[in-house]
């Protein structure tokens, strides 16, 4: 039987959204509770979040975390949420504390920073049942203690040298969950898939800068684009 191109249907106002790179499709996407993941939105901007077509968000940000930004991040989600719990400059039993409470709100999964200790990270999984997810930014990581310490995905943000991690990763755990950013381009996101990268994560446009090719129309009395 030929492959049958789903249809597709947009209102008249939700059809101008945010989609994610169509390139993102050619990962395998990991099964998190029965629902596939290849895409997740890195941003905790509520508007983005309802009018992106991303399959989960990962709502990390560089303050300490709160529940309250937890909170809102759910509520406005229609999809799956990893929600950031520290481990930087947020450390110790604190983690732990705001990784129950994101799971009672209902997140999909806990993402923890480089720096998590693995006595933390192994006290996150033996405490709370969703994905404890670790961050890898740089080559020096024991992936073994990680993974031994009960680390369920790997979120690999490492710059350039980001698709040569994930293929470090992926050379000694064929089988291991790897989330990663793809970068700004399709050949870019291409090379981390390649490289063993289950599914991608995808810095949005801010705001303004979505607002400004909307504002230079109508400054030019042309209609939305």
């Amino acid at each position: 039987m030929s492959k049958v191109t789903p249809p597709q249907i947009s209102g008249t106002l939700r059809k101008f959204a945010l989609r994610v790179p169509a390139v993102i499709k050619e990962c395998s996407g990991i099964i998190v509770f029965g629902k596939r993941i290849k895409s997740l939105v890195f941003t905790t901007d509520v508007c983005i979040i309802r009018n992106v077509n991303a399959d989960a968000v990962i709502a990390v940000y560089p303050f300490t975390p709160q529940p309250i930004i937890t909170q809102a991040v759910m509520l406005a989600a229609d999809i799956p949420v990893f929600a950031g719990v520290g481990g930087g400059l947020t450390s110790g039993n604190r983690v732990l504390n705001l990784a129950h409470y994101a799971e009672m709100q209902g997140a999909t999964g806990v993402v923890v920073n480089a720096p998590t200790s693995n006595e933390i990270i192994r006290k996150l999984s033996e405490q709370i049942d969703i994905p404890v997810i670790v961050t890898v930014v740089n080559d020096s990581v024991d992936y073994r203690e990680r993974v031994e310490s009960g680390a369920t995905i790997f979120n690999v943000s490492a710059a350039q040298k980001t698709a040569e991690i994930v293929r470090d990763i992926r050379k000694e755990f064929p089988e291991f969950p790897i989330i990663a950013t793809g970068g700004p381009t399709d050949e870019s996101i291409l090379r981390t898939i390649e490289a063993g990268a289950n599914a991608i994560t995808w810095t949005p446009p801010s705001n303004g800068e979505v607002f400004k090719d909307i504002m230079d129309a109508y400054r030019q009395n042309q209609p939305h684009p």
